[in-house]
């Protein structure tokens, strides 16, 4: 057998295995695309101006030894949000993509959406060393009308730090599910379908 009777063979059995979308689902499936592209968006630009803000407030403290130790933790908090965010925008630039034509094309796209859903709260849970250096700052920085003992430091990082966690947890979870789970079921949904 020669190459071009070996990608003739080659070519059937691809075409047999990976069945088409037809157009009309692929319209059903463009909807919640563009809804998760829209959202994608909007977080991106609210994030920025969420760091902006950061750094002009963070101009404005006193003294030096506090600005320089929220600068430094702003832009380690910026460095790790630019690592996700590279990671998001490769599934941005997937869902772009208008090829979605096989259901194999599709099943992948499911498959970057639920490791993305692991990116994603894995960003959140990120911020839990940010949360242990701000209440250090905090309890550090802040005029208190009495010092407070070691004790008394301990049980407020030590709480900070669990309902941190905690409440990071349940954010990420709930902004995950409001502004992209509810379209990948539908997407998740749709492929159901298509394997029928």
């Amino acid at each position: 057998m020669n190459i071009d009777e070996l990608k003739n063979v080659w070519n059937e059995e691809v075409s047999e295995e990976t069945p088409e979308i037809s157009i009309e689902q692929r319209n059903k499936i463009s909807l919640p695309l563009e809804k998760v592209r829209k959202n994608m968006r909007m977080e991106f630009w609210s994030i920025i101006a969420i760091f902006v803000f950061s750094f002009i407030v963070c101009a404005f403290c006193q003294p030096f030894k506090l600005q320089f130790y929220i600068t430094v933790l702003i832009a380690s908090m910026l460095l790790v949000t630019i690592f996700f965010f590279s990671k998001f925008f490769r599934l941005y630039n997937d869902i772009s993509n208008p090829m979605l034509k096989t259901y194999d094309s599709l099943k992948d796209l499911v498959a970057q959406f639920n490791l993305n859903k692991q990116y994603y709260l894995s960003y959140y849970l990120s911020f839990v060393p940010f949360i242990v250096c701000e209440m250090i700052i905090v309890i550090e920085f802040i005029p208190w009308p009495e010092p407070i003992s070691e004790v008394k430091a301990a049980v407020i990082l030590i709480s900070s730090v669990t309902v941190g966690l905690f409440a990071l947890y349940l954010m990420g979870q709930f902004w995950f599910n409001r502004y992209y789970g509810r379209y990948i079921v539908h997407i998740e949904d749709l492929l159901k379908e298509l394997k029928k």
